[in-house]
This record gives structure tokens, sequence and C-alpha cells, in this order.
């Protein structure tokens, strides 16, 4: 890899190396000491293309999520089994990876911007800036960066749009998989909500088992399915569809929803 490579959004390869290997191992502990992430279906990673893989999760912070992923992703690819143990996965991370994030939050201090140079696809958000309710048009050239990625290699996307959880899925998403016909790969996590403050930097609490399941790509028939036949096979496949809402405690969701009130921050 020359030294000033640079991958189609113009970010250097080696300086993006380097800021996984430096991030991975400042965060590994998160996932592999005081809290654990418990792994199941990374095998599926090993399988997959190198390009035009779309990964959907549901959400619960701003970067743990991310990150975690990140780490998940490079470990199976290094021959690891649902688990990260040991972080030489780290020293050739896999570079044509991103994810898809607000602008706002992705400019918003240091550490977020690092991370976007990390992998980011920074968006404008179409129904919500600078914490208040709008109604923008999609800007063409989002849409445009997220079929660049998803030539480039694989994406990750949080398809509700926000960490409160059983919001409906944006439309937006489904109209991604039928225009770029990728392969997609639900992924469901837990725990970072307990383990994290919102944003997934500060440790709320230690000793939180945290979990994230990755599933068998979906069956997706691109000529025929509609929109609402995509959303809803993207809800019932990241658990985010009402009928899965009694497993979770009531009062969970009504402190979530409660909190994102009150913050003006968000994603």
């Amino acid at each position: 890899m020359g030294l000033f490579k640079k991958n189609p959004f113009g970010h250097i390869l080696f300086l993006k190396k380097w800021l996984i290997r430096i991030l991975g191992a400042l965060t590994h502990s998160r996932f592999k000491g005081f809290n654990q992430l418990h792994i199941e279906g990374s095998e599926i990673i090993k399988n997959l293309p190198d390009t035009n893989v779309l990964f959907v999760s549901n959400h619960q912070t701003y970067f743990a999520d991310v990150v975690a992923m990140f780490h998940v992703f490079n470990a199976s690819l290094s021959g690891r089994v649902d688990s990260i143990k040991n972080i030489g996965y780290l020293w050739n991370p896999k570079l044509n990876l991103y994810f898809v994030a607000a602008r706002e939050t992705m400019q918003d201090g240091l550490l977020p911007k690092v991370l976007a140079y990390a992998g980011s696809i920074s968006i404008d958000r179409t129904w919500r800036s600078e914490g208040k309710d709008v109604n923008r048009q999609v800007k063409l050239s989002d849409v445009s960066n997220i079929t660049k990625a998803l030539n480039d290699g694989w994406v990750i996307t949080f398809p509700q749009g926000t960490t409160t959880p059983w919001k409906p899925i944006r439309r937006g998403t489904a109209h991604i998989i039928m225009r770029n016909r990728p392969l997609v790969v639900p992924i469901v996590i837990d725990g970072f909500r307990r383990s994290f403050d919102k944003k997934g930097i500060r440790i709320k609490k230690r000793g939180i088992l945290q979990s994230m399941e990755i599933k068998a790509p979906l069956e997706i028939d691109y000529d025929n399915d509609t929109v609402e036949e995509i959303v809803s096979k993207l809800e019932f496949a990241i658990e985010q569809h009402p009928s899965f809402l009694k497993v979770i405690p009531k009062e969970e969701i009504q402190q979530e929803e409660e909190l994102n009130k009150t913050r003006q921050w968000r994603y």
C-alpha cells in the first residue's frame, strides 16, 4: 500500500489504518475487560464479499456501537469466531469499512472528527437538526456517498436514525437497498446503553454484559419487494418491530424517551 494512497473519499489509507489501530487499542477493554461483549454469528463475516455489503442494526449509543462492530468485524476477518481476544487483529484492519452518521454529530468535537476520518459517511438528516424537528429534502450527494462507500466496501447503518428504541425504520434505508442491491446483514445489539453514556464515550456502569448478534443476510427480492415490505423485513431483522416491544421493560423505554426530550445534542 502506497504511503499516500487514498480511498474514494480522499482519506489517506496509511493514516486511517493507524487511527483504527490506536482507537482500537484504546477501546478494547470496553468490550473485553471491565465489560464483556458476548458475540454470536461472527462466522458470517468471514464469508461476505469484499464490497456492496450493508449492515443494518438497532442503535443504543452514538459511538460505542460502531466501535464494537469495528472490533468484531476485524477479529472475525482475522480468524476469530465470536471473540475479540488478542488485539493483534488491529494490525491489519479492514480499511474499506464505513458507517453512516449525522454530519452535525461528526463535527461536534475532536473525537467525532477523528472517528469521521476513520470511516464516517456523514449525512444531513432530513427529519432532525440541532435538536429540532425539520422537514427537508434528501441531499443527492449524501445518497451518492453511500453508494460510493458500498462500491468500495462495507457500510454500517442504523435505519431508525436514533438511539431511542422502537422508533420506525426510515424509508430512506429501503430506497438505498433498492438502488444498490447490497447484501443486507442484520445485527442486534444490547447492553450498550447500560454500559455507556449516550455518546458511548463515558463508562456509565461496569460489569455489564453487552451482546451482539450477527444474523444471516436478509432474503430480499430486489425486483418485486416494495419499500414497505423491505422496511418490515428490517424491523423484524433488527428486532425493532412493535411485536418485540413486550420483551423490553416499559420503564426503560419511558426513561429513554424522557432523556431524549431534554437533550439538545442529538444523533
